[in-house]
C-alpha cells in the first residue's frame, strides 16, 4: 500500500532553474535501473533535468552526499560495509505518482530503498536527503520535472500500458558531477563483502 506523505507536498526545484547544488565534485548515491531506462528514456531526455546532465533512470538513495574530495579510503570502506549488510531485492514499477511539478514511477516495495537511505543518513547525519528541505520524501524514479501538467498527463497515459516493469536492485552507485554531467564513479554491491567496482577515475 502506498505510504502517505506527511505534511505539505514538497516542491521539487529544477536544477537549472533554481541553482540546485550541482557544482563540480557534488556526489550522490543512487540505484541504477537499466531495466526501466528503455521505457522512460524518451520522456526523461525531454523533460527530466537530471537526464540532460547524464543521469540514467535511477532511484536516489542520498543526494547530495560528500564532496568527491572527501570520499577517501575510509569513506569507501564504510560504504562497502554498509551496503554489504543489505541484500539485493526485486522491485516493480507499476504506476506513476506525482509531486507538484514532478511525474515519477513508484517503486514497490519501497521499504528496502528507505532502509538504504536510512542507513546512510545514520552514518552521515550531516547529509540528510536533499539537504533536509523535503522531509521524508518517498522513493521515486523521476520521469519529468518540467513540461507542466498537460505534458505529465500525456506521459502517464503513454506509460500506463507499458507497465509494470520488473527490476532487480543489486548495487548502489556513487556518482559525481564534473561540472557538466553526472559520471558513474563507484559501484557498491548489496550483500557483498568485496571491494567496490570502479567505473573510472
Amino acid at each position: 500500500m502506498p505510504r502517505p506523505h506527511s505534511g505539505p507536498e514538497p516542491v521539487i526545484p529544477e536544477p537549472a532553474a533554481e541553482g540546485w547544488p550541482t557544482a563540480p565534485g557534488t556526489t550522490a548515491l543512487s540505484v541504477s535501473l537499466p531495466e526501466v531506462d528503455p521505457v522512460v528514456r524518451h520522456w526523461r531526455t525531454r523533460y527530466d533535468t537530471a537526464a540532460a546532465h547524464g543521469g540514467a533512470a535511477h532511484v536516489t538513495v542520498l543526494y547530495p552526499f560528500l564532496h568527491r574530495d572527501r570520499v577517501d579510503g575510509r569513506v569507501r570502506a564504510a560504504l562497502r560495509r554498509l551496503f554489504a549488510a543489505h541484500e539485493a531485492f526485486p522491485a516493480a514499477f507499476a504506476r506513476c505518482g506525482r509531486f507538484p511539478g514532478v511525474l515519477y514511477l513508484v517503486p514497490e516495495p519501497d521499504d528496502p530503498l528507505r532502509a538504504l537511505t536510512k542507513a546512510v543518513v545514520e552514518q552521515w547525519p550531516d547529509h540528510p536527503p536533499y539537504g533536509g528541505i523535503f522531509g521524508d520524501l518517498d522513493p521515486h524514479l523521476t520521469v519529468a520535472n518540467s513540461g507542466g501538467e498537460a505534458v505529465h498527463a500525456a506521459i502517464e497515459a503513454d506509460l500506463a500500458p507499458r507497465l509494470p516493469v520488473a527490476a532487480r536492485v543489486g548495487a548502489v552507485d556513487l556518482v559525481a558531477h564534473d561540472g557538466r554531467r553526472w559520471r558513474e564513479w563507484l559501484r557498491f554491491p548489496l550483500g557483498a563483502t568485496g571491494a567496490p567496482e570502479a567505473y573510472g577515475s
